[in-house]
């Protein structure tokens, strides 16, 4: 073994040892391959000591990769990612047979030579010069280790690793030189520590801990003495002696080794002898890598923490650093998953949606005073087969989510009337409401912005909208016009108020469309023209619930390196986004939807909840946004496809539709995945809000005016007492136990109604999708 020094300089005799090696190598090995003919010793030698001199003395071990492990958030697996399948274990976790076999096979004297291996060297150059070819190399362990440390290095750079693999005499120089360093400060033991975690066995396997369970679904520590020689048979080449592919190649390799231990006297002959009768026996363990191997449905959900890491700045300051953090692995990652809200989520979706039909659906649910991500799942399982899919449905496009996210109908509603009542409109209001009314111009836009005009379109015709079926005529007070989810409603409040409180609003609520472009300052938005996602959708929910304040969705609880270090993850953001006078106001008026309006069918009877429904023009798209105190969730079905699906006249999950809508089948959906999700855990109550009901008189008709009666009406809040008592929280820091059953402030429910598609299109829409109106449930 090579002697250790404290200083920097080498022993008179290692540096005889180092410049006699060097000559040899020069003339004779080139990338460990002896050239033939003694007359090319000393060859190069002239000028390479200035040169070896030269060369920089601190070879930077990069960290190994290795498998990340990413967790549910009570500890477990959901997937296992990799660049490279590998577990970095210490030399007692490796069984003495392995050591011994691959010492035997490839440097049986490397525990006597240094970095080179003079001997080994000129019995290589004898051998060759005999047989007038490159029949033996004479790379010591040291240096096949340093070289693996080049390629590791070189990542999955194909010019990298090639120039790191490079027969040349540089490189070769370079390699001794690492070499002797490496000696000197590792020792014998380290380097084949080292050795055995760096190298590659085949069958996308690096390291022997990897080897072990992929080949023998064993630990390495346990490997027999026939397995350990069939492993450091295959080191060699890979491919030539992989055993799952040619058993009887792979055989005759392992009975090499088994000999070669034998002569070295690792092993009596009599244990060699025994061992070769055996039969190559495997119990392989198939490559699980990537979230196309994730449990519970959460392939979506691994790929969303993925794209969190790669897109944090708090991983580090470029993608491109992120992204070698993330690939070199060794990272534990416990996430916010909650198993039961994630099977309750999977669940709900078997029974209301076919993985092969031909519409598909999103469930994404969040925690209300947290942001935590509690399940995502959808109807089109992570893969590449058919009916199945990598785009991530419930999440933006930067998140992996689809181009343009899925316009949200009625859903968005609520926002209008989150910024009316926060600039102090009385929850009472009362609008004409027509069945079909021009829309009001000219709109308040935000300062600096000219004022939305409703300008003729071709043919001379208004741009209009209208309620959903013909019997849906004002006056109408809030109240009824949200349960009932009238059009003209809204889009007479949005002209009242102008357009820059919503989208003040929508900015505090994190409500952006999907395809990251700004949501447009166009009336149209009332009828939820914009494109979202169910993540968006969820969480903005999620703010009612907390009565006002909103919180950045996370997914990543804590996360620790291969060594055991915590590494700082991004936390929620928690800001108050409007009045909890107001939120407690929104979360009244939803709960009115599910008690009695167009989201009847969702409602729960064994908790306060609340929602709204959404369908859009076509039938392209139909949503329910929904929560409770404690959970807030989003459901969407449509066409996740280019091509877009009218649903009318259908079949989805065996049951036939004559026509779908927010209430008549998300709704369900809702109701049952939030039902499996809470069940067992505590039911907190809303704060009540008396909202009185203003006698309606007047109004009404077609007339195409603003018609901004408002029959009076005050605003009482009578905190009603949650049923269980519950520790103060703060913005971010919610009393309970961070469980999806924590008891909190929440809020109330919702419904809308399908709109039939206007008769002149609405301003800010591309040309064929419409928007929505009403979700009436037939």
């Amino acid at each position: 073994m090579g002697k250790k020094r404290s200083g920097a300089g080498l022993t008179g005799p290692q540096q005889a040892t180092r410049f006699l090696g060097l000559s040899v190598l020069s003339g004779v090995v080139l990338a460990g391959i002896a050239i033939p003919g003694a007359g090319a010793l000393g060859l190069a030698a002239k000028g390479t000591v200035e040169g070896f001199d030269e060369i920089p003395a601190n070879l930077k071990t990069p960290p190994l990769s290795q498998r990340t492990t990413i967790l549910d958030a009570e500890g477990g697996l959901i997937a296992t990612v990799y660049s490279r399948d590998r577990q970095v274990v210490p030399l007692t976790a490796i069984s003495p047979y392995m050591q011994k076999a691959i010492v035997a096979i490839e440097d049986s004297r490397f525990y006597e030579h240094g970095a080179v291996d003079l001997k080994g060297i000129l019995r290589a150059v004898n051998r060759n010069a005999q047989e007038g070819g490159a029949a033996q190399g004479a790379s010591t362990l040291t240096q096949q280790y340093v070289k693996n440390v080049f390629v590791e290095e070189a990542g999955d750079d194909p010019a990298k690793v090639a120039e790191a693999q490079q027969k040349s005499l540089g490189r070769k120089i370079r390699e001794l030189k690492y070499s002797i360093q490496v000696e000197e400060e590792l020792g014998k033991k380290k380097i084949l520590e080292n050795y055995l975690n760096i190298t590659y066995f085949g069958q996308a396997a690096y390291g022997i801990e990897s080897a072990a369970q992929r080949y023998f679904s064993k630990p390495a520590k346990d490997l027999t003495l026939d397995e350990s020689a069939l492993l450091a048979g295959v080191v060699q080449s890979p491919s030539r002696f992989d055993p799952v592919n040619d058993a009887q190649e792979a055989m005759k390799r392992r009975n090499v080794v088994l000999q070669r231990m034998a002569d070295v006297k690792d092993i009596s002959q009599a244990q060699a002898d025994e061992a070769k009768k055996l039969p190559v026996t495997l119990k392989v363990t198939r490559p699980k890598n990537g979230c196309i191997t994730a449990v519970k449905g959460a392939g979506f959900f691994c790929d969303y923490v993925r794209n969190t890491f790669l897109s944090d700045t708090v991983f580090g300051k470029t993608r491109e650093e992120r992204a070698k953090i993330w690939n070199q692995g060794g990272l534990t990652i416990r996430t916010t998953l909650d198993p039961q809200s994630q099977d309750a989520a999977n669940n709900s979706i078997r029974d209301h949606v076919n993985q092969d039909d031909s519409i598909a659906t999103a469930v994404t649910m969040v925690q209300p005073g947290t942001g935590r991500v509690l399940a995502m799942g959808q109807s089109k399982p992570y893969g590449f087969g058919k009916n199945e899919t990598q785009i991530n449905y419930s999440v933006d496009k930067r998140m992996g989510g689809s181009n343009f996210g899925f316009q949200v109908g009625s859903t968005f509603k609520p926002f209008i009337a989150a910024a009316a009542i926060e600039k102090g409109m009385e929850p009472t209001k009362v609008y004409s409401a027509p069945n079909k009314m021009e829309y009001p111009s000219p709109v308040a836009r935000c300062e600096g912005s000219p004022p939305w005009q409703n300008l003729p379109l071709a043919g001379g015709k208004m741009q209009t909208a209208e309620n959903e079926t013909a019997d849906e005529q004002g006056p109408y007070a809030l109240k009824t016009a949200m349960e009932k989810s009238i059009n003209t409603y809204f889009v007479q409040m949005i002209s009242d108020i102008g357009l820059c409180p919503v989208t003040e609003m929508t900015q505090k609520l994190g409500v952006v469309p999907a395809s990251g472009v700004k949501l447009p300052e166009e009336p149209s938005i009332a009828l939820g023209s914009a494109e979202m996602s169910p993540l968006t959708m969820a969480n903005a929910y999620a703010t009612f619930a907390n009565r006002g304040v909103y919180c950045t969705p996370i997914a990543l609880e804590s996360i620790t390196d291969a060594h055991g270090k915590a590494l700082a993850v991004p936390k929620s953001k928690c800001e108050r986004a409007m009045s909890q006078d107001t939120a407690d106001t929104i979360n009244t008026l939803l709960r009115g939807v599910v008690d009695s309006g167009t989201g009847e069918k969702a409602g729960l009877t064994d908790r306060d909840n609340a929602g709204k429904t959404g369908t859009t023009d076509g039938r392209y798209n139909a949503w329910f946004v929904g929560y409770t105190p404690n959970m807030s969730g989003a459901v969407w079905v449509g066409s996740g496809g280019a091509k877009k699906i009218t649903m009318e006249d259908i079949t989805i999950g065996g049951q036939y539709y004559p026509k779908v809508f927010g209430g008549g089948l998300p709704g369900p959906i809702w109701k049952d995945a939030v039902s499996g999700a809470l069940a067992g855990r505590e039911a907190p109550a809303f704060a009540n809000v008396h909202i009185p009901d203003p006698s309606v008189a007047g109004g009404g008709g077609n007339g195409n005016g603003n018609g901004n009666g408002n029959n009076g009406g005050g605003r009482g809040t009578t905190p009603n007492p949650p049923t269980t008592p519950r520790k103060p929280g703060k913005p971010g820091k919610p009393g309970g136990d961070n469980k999806p059953g924590d008891n909190r402030a929440g809020a109330g429910g919702a419904g809308d109604t399908p709109a039939n598609p206007p008769t002149i299109p609405i301003p800010g829409l591309p040309a064929d999708p419409g928007t929505i109106g009403g979700d009436k449930t037939p």
